[in-house]
């Protein structure tokens, strides 16, 4: 192995400490609670390597909810998958969807309430992003009409479940009707 190599993979692994470590703290106390003070000394490393791997906490927020569109897109793909019809599949992913909202909720205001650096529905946007997105759209294209934009229509069945995702979070939706909230949602999109 080069040095150079060598280095490379360190770099790699100081990342990933320190996007683990903003993780862990974001979900444990709060996004508020992440600082690259707090940061440098969980991870024990000084706050100026903290800044020659990111610009600050925005960044480090990104490198988080791109992470954390890594592990959306691989549950909602199990989801899908594992279902035993299309209508099934698209019940089975807008769940998957809102209890990953819910179990992981620091990970989920990264990826979509906090205001993150990370280009949305266009080319530039990470794989994560666009893996994530197209399990959604795997799940909802078989329920397309004829004629129908099939980006638009995933687009809005994914705005309806961060919608409900959101609101059951914040209090705003009983938790107790949730899972009829979704049957509704999936019977709609069923029948489009």
């Amino acid at each position: 192995m080069t040095i150079q190599t060598r280095r490379e993979r360190e770099r790699a692994q100081r990342e990933r400490l320190i996007v683990t470590a903003a993780q862990k703290l974001a979900e444990t106390e709060g996004w508020s609670a992440v600082t690259t003070r707090r940061l440098s000394a969980e991870v024990e490393y000084s706050q100026p390597v903290l800044y020659s791997h990111f610009k600050g906490k925005d960044a480090i927020m990104a490198a988080v909810a791109v992470q954390g569109f890594a592990e959306l897109g691989r549950e909602l793909r199990a989801a899908r998958t594992g279902a035993a019809d299309e209508r099934g599949a698209l019940a089975a992913v807008g769940e998957a969807y809102t209890r990953f909202a819910r179990r992981r909720s620091a990970l989920y205001d990264a990826m979509f309430t906090l205001a993150v650096d990370l280009p949305f529905a266009t080319a530039d946007a990470p794989a994560e992003l666009r893996t994530s997105f197209g399990e959604l759209r795997q799940a909802v294209a078989p329920m397309a009409a004829d004629g129908d934009d099939v980006d638009l229509l995933t687009e809005t069945y994914w705005a309806s479940l961060h919608g409900l995702a959101a609101l059951t979070r914040s209090g705003r939706l009983p938790e107790r009707a949730h899972d009829r909230r979704l049957a509704l949602l999936v019977s709609h999109f069923s029948a489009v």
